[in-house]
């Protein structure tokens, strides 16, 4: 038997149990015992997910925590009883806002050393699995490798429009205890294509989400399809699917600015017609237990998580002084509901308005829970059918500016705000809307960040004022220890 163990938040599913990612941990299982079974496989692909949704990734930092605080999505108290406003200054000397980010990356490079002792096994013992099950396996560990760099990226390296050429992050392919070297931000792009191109040619052969009658839908309400089959292949928009790759490989290439590519896989999701816009009728609905809160069957992918404290719900709810909220008349300005926004589906129901000390405030909403009653399960949205028009629109626009504002203006009909003007050829007047945009959809979801990086573009912070572009804005320094151990 090997004497390193493999660390992974491994499941222990039953019969009985539905949703496969409600789990207790197991703290050390051996490489040789976990790797002799195809559940072992099995396991360990689904222990990278629940892994994901600990609180220090995207079960909470990263999805709603840091990023949208680095992007002025909150009204911070003067007090720093909710742990962020040193964070909102970009004051990354602060010792809570280094502990926050090296939490991150290192939580991050677990899963992909997680990744890769999977993808050291799985060739080898590809007996042990079904053709099935070996496309799947292989094709998500990789594609969570390459998703988990990508964000590293994203975080602790300048964008490709400003320094293509820098040494950036390690792109690590191998479980060992040697450090790596960094790579260029644009070597680290390239290699997350690589990964993502050998993940898609995969999951196309055996990804039941490409299946003619794979319905998505709710899985209470429209008795969809994604429960269909063994419990390792339910749900597969729980999971890095065939359409979430190609919605990953829309983003590296667009984040690299090739724009032919990422308008072709952008283009491939959505003419699949797979995912449909949400219903009026379901992000409306009056009766909480009805109402589709995060536009579910609208994401391309999502981590699962079951409600508990100190997760999404919980960074929101409690009170003004310990939660992420935003002062009523900045969340009024940036949804724009004294003109166009006034209608915006988002704002009415995402947020509720609450008596503060200093003025109202708004409380998000999104990931508001009524216990298990919910039309949809507890997620924290990955990728989500929006940005993938947004990328489409972009891509578009240097061709055909008609074709761009009519891919933007899809989005804004299913929000119920009006369309803009499709004769519009200036480049400013797009990226000033489309980043405007962005921004009210992907509230709590961490990504508008990263978009005013790519763009290099000011953020908008409190009272409209700009924050100018800079990379001691967008780049957070590497952890120490990272420096310490030669790699920079």
């Amino acid at each position: 038997m090997k004497k390193y163990f493999v660390l992974l938040a491994l499941l222990t599913l039953t019969v009985s149990c539905k949703k496969w990612l409600d789990i207790k941990p197991q703290s050390e299982v051996s490489e040789d015992d976990l790797f002799s079974t195809e559940d072992g496989f099995k396991d360990a692909v689904n222990g990278l997910y629940s892994r994901c949704t600990q609180e220090d990734l995207y079960g909470r930092e990263l999805m709603g925590g840091l990023p949208d605080v680095l992007a002025q999505n909150y009204t911070l108290p003067a007090l720093d009883q909710v742990g962020y406003k040193e964070a909102s200054l970009y004051n990354y000397k602060n010792k809570r806002l280094i502990e926050r980010k090296d939490q991150a990356w290192k939580g991050l490079y677990e899963v992909i050393a997680n990744c890769n002792i999977i993808l050291s096994q799985v060739d080898k013992k590809q007996g042990l699995l079904s053709p099935v099950n070996y496309n799947l396996v292989k094709g998500e560990a990789l594609a969570m490798r390459a998703y988990c760099h990508f964000d590293v990226l994203r975080l602790f390296a300048p964008a490709a429009a400003t320094g293509a050429t820098a040494k950036a992050i390690p792109y690590v392919t191998a479980f060992t205890k040697k450090s790596s070297a960094l790579l260029t931000v644009t070597a680290v792009l390239d290699s997350a294509l690589q990964d993502l191109l050998a993940a898609k040619m995969l999951l196309v052969k055996s990804d039941p989400i490409l299946q003619a009658g794979y319905k998505v839908g709710y899985p209470i309400k429209d008795s969809s399809s994604e429960d269909a089959g063994e419990m390792f292949v339910q749900q597969r928009r729980h999971r890095l699917n065939y359409y979430a790759v190609c919605g990953e490989l829309a983003r590296v290439y667009l984040y690299k600015n090739d724009k032919t590519n990422a308008l072709l896989y952008a283009r491939e999701v959505i003419n699949a017609g797979k995912f449909p816009w949400t219903r009026q009728e379901d992000f409306l609905n009056g009766d909480d237990e009805k109402k589709d809160r995060i536009l579910y069957k609208e994401l391309l992918f999502g981590f699962y998580m079951p409600n508990r404290s100190g997760t999404l719900n919980d960074m929101y709810r409690r009170g003004e002084n310990n939660s992420l909220v935003v002062s009523s008349i900045e969340g009024q300005n940036i949804y724009e509901t004294g003109g166009v926004g006034g209608d915006d589906f988002r704002f009415k129901q995402w947020f509720s308005e609450q008596p503060g000390s200093n003025g109202n405030y708004l409380q998000l909403d999104k990931y508001k829970r009524d216990g298990d009653a919910n039309i949809h399960y507890q997620m924290g949205p990955a990728i989500r059918l929006s940005e993938i028009y947004y990328i489409a629109a972009e891509c578009s626009f240097a061709a055909s500016p008609k074709q761009a504002w009519d891919y933007f203006n899809e989005v804004r009909l299913h929000r119920g705000i009006g369309p803009r003007n499709t004769n519009e050829a200036s480049a400013e007047v797009f990226y000033t809307e489309l980043v405007k945009e962005a921004r009210k959809e992907f509230y709590g979801e961490g990504q508008v960040f990263y978009m005013y990086k790519r763009l290099n573009r000011a953020i908008t912070g409190a009272n409209g004022k700009l924050i100018p572009a800079a990379n001691s804005i967008f780049v957070l320094p590497l952890p120490d220890d990272e420096i310490a151990y030669g790699n920079r």
